[in-house]
């Protein structure tokens, strides 16, 4: 909790300089100059005007507007500081008209504009493995989803279109690594969207586990997660909170509990009584207790949770603090392969400047 006072603290007082500062350059603009001459209180309306350009994005939420503000803040800065480098290197007279400020929203323009469009475009990511175990078949195919976050880019009608496109990959399991749902989402699209999980055709079905959100933070939520998990149940869903199910005697696959979960299970309690001859998956929402899954004989660790960075510098930032033990892609521990999503939405935040919104197709081969 102090971590996140103190970032929120930190939020507060760059986007107070942040105003100061681009009122101030706004006013450097040829027209906006000589109306401030005229009338400093015209003056100082006018220059709130690249401000206004963010406050359309609070139809979305608050965060976006927070964040399209502090990435015109920061890109803005370094234009002028870009700026003022190029002026002491060459040889010319320093320029009169102030370009810098139309560059820095030009740039910021584009680079938001690409960050909306990976976090509104699901893309289909694909890994290929393989194993030296018996899968009682020559290959297994699972689709992996993961924060959906419902509500942020994708509603219960937009999940049911993906899960369409899930189908088309002809899986034989898929696998649902948490935040399905979030605070802010809404109980009709709740049920469109496990219903769209009803949908899917696996061969050996669908398997969800909680994240640290499904669970709510706050009780204004219109419904419950006992009622999220009767929807799921409903639609053939299996829900593992710290199970272990053997899939048609082939292959296991581990559902643990979230983090967020004091008395969650050990991942070594999980296997122990597993027949490690038999290809093991494991679902762990949060990629942060790799050196335990790796002890505890598994052979594939699924996780989310990260966004696969999201926003930078977001993702360096969690590796730094070791918050995670990866944000995205796979990595080899011993006989331990982990993969990380970036997830087929984001929390809060609609744009991702560091990542792309996925689904994942793993294609498992003897």
């Amino acid at each position: 909790m102090g971590i996140w006072m103190a970032l929120l603290i930190f939020v507060a007082l760059l986007t107070v300089t942040g105003i100061i500062y681009i009122m101030s350059r706004t006013r450097r603009f040829g027209p906006i100059k000589k109306l401030y001459e005229k009338n400093k209180l015209l003056g100082h309306l006018a220059s709130a005007a690249p401000l206004l350009l963010c406050l359309p994005f609070r139809l979305v939420n608050t965060w976006a507007v927070v964040i399209v503000f502090l990435h015109l803040v920061i890109i803005w800065a370094l234009c002028d500081l870009t700026g003022f480098v190029i002026n002491k290197l060459g040889s010319r007279k320093k320029r009169e008209r102030y370009i810098n400020g139309f560059v820095a929203i030009g740039i910021t323009a584009l680079y938001m504009g690409y960050g909306w469009f990976c976090a509104h475009h699901v893309f289909q990511t694909d890994y290929k493995f393989t194993t030296s175990k018996d899968l009682g078949q020559q290959s297994l195919r699972i689709v992996e989803i993961a924060d959906l976050h419902l509500g942020i880019t994708l509603d219960g009608d937009d999940f049911k279109e993906q899960c369409e496109r899930v189908n088309e990959t002809q899986p034989d399991v898929v696998v649902i690594c948490g935040d399905f749902v979030d605070d802010d989402s809404q109980k009709s699209d709740m049920i469109k969207a496990c219903d769209a999980l009803g949908t899917l055709k696996t061969k050996y079905g669908v398997y969800w586990i909680y994240g640290n959100h499904d669970r709510g933070y706050y009780s204004y939520r219109d419904f419950t997660s006992q009622e999220l998990e009767e929807n799921l149940v409903r639609n053939n869903v299996k829900v593992l909170r710290d199970e272990t199910v053997l899939v048609d005697d082939k292959f296991y696959i581990v559902g643990r509990e979230d983090k967020s979960v004091r008395d969650r299970k050990d991942a070594q309690e999980l296997t122990k009584d597993l027949d490690k001859t038999k290809y093991i998956i494991m679902l762990d929402h949060q990629p942060n207790d790799y050196a335990n899954e790796e002890s505890s004989g598994a052979d594939l660790v699924l996780s989310g949770h990260t966004h696969g960075g999201h926003i930078f510098p977001a993702g360096p930032v969690g590796l730094l603090m070791k918050a995670n033990n990866r944000i995205y892609g796979t990595e080899q521990r011993g006989d331990t392969r982990f993969l990380v999503t970036s997830g087929i939405s984001g929390w809060g935040i609609p744009f991702k400047t560091m990542t792309i919104s996925e689904f994942v197709v793993i294609d498992i081969n003897t």
